[in-house]
């Protein structure tokens, strides 16, 4: 999270370093309006970056002027970490609800390893080869690390072993002396 922080505040900052150079070579802003416009500026869920870099990038006679003003907005959301719609405790009887999106994606196996389609089995199958289309149709198991998300993103009853009838999948619900 801090490394991905840092590199795109590096990224940010580095141009404006010429910018202040330049601004303070032909004095372009007095200490009056520096301060009137750090005052001024206020981001929810962003630090303040220092008083002279926000000087540079809002002064409008710069060629970038109010680039922090077009770019903040839109930090929070690059930095923020991916999200689960996990629900802890349900207001109703208090205990964890199951991610719908995960039982209708994913097919668990009683053994506990999850299957799932190849990512964009569904997209653009016009531009695609046969063979491709052929190696999407294919299901892949999840590894150990997605399992266990899954795991957690499940009640118990979609954990139990399922009898089906003519279940394609029977022989690979349990792991012992697989047949594959």
């Amino acid at each position: 999270m801090a490394a991905t922080m840092s590199r795109y505040v590096s990224g940010l900052v580095r141009p404006l370093s010429t910018l202040v150079r330049c601004s303070r070579a032909t004095g372009i802003v007095s200490a009056a309006q520096q301060t009137r416009r750090v005052a001024t500026i206020s981001y929810p869920h962003v630090q303040k970056p220092s008083t002279l870099a926000v000087t540079a990038l809002t002064t409008p006679s710069l060629p970038m002027g109010g680039l922090l003003l077009r770019v903040a907005p839109l930090l929070p959301a690059m930095l923020a970490p991916p999200s689960r719609t996990l629900t802890y405790y349900s207001l109703k009887y208090g205990k964890r609800k199951t991610n719908r999106s995960v039982v209708k994606r994913f097919l668990r196996l009683h053994c506990g390893l999850w299957l799932r389609r190849k990512a964009g089995y569904k997209k653009k199958l016009w531009k695609k080869m046969p063979a491709h289309k052929k190696r999407l149709r294919e299901h892949v198991f999840c590894n150990k690390t997605q399992s266990r998300l899954l795991d957690k993103m499940t009640g118990r009853f979609w954990k139990r072993r399922n009898w089906y009838l003519n279940d394609p999948y029977l022989q690979y619900h349990d792991r012992v002396n697989p047949k594959w």
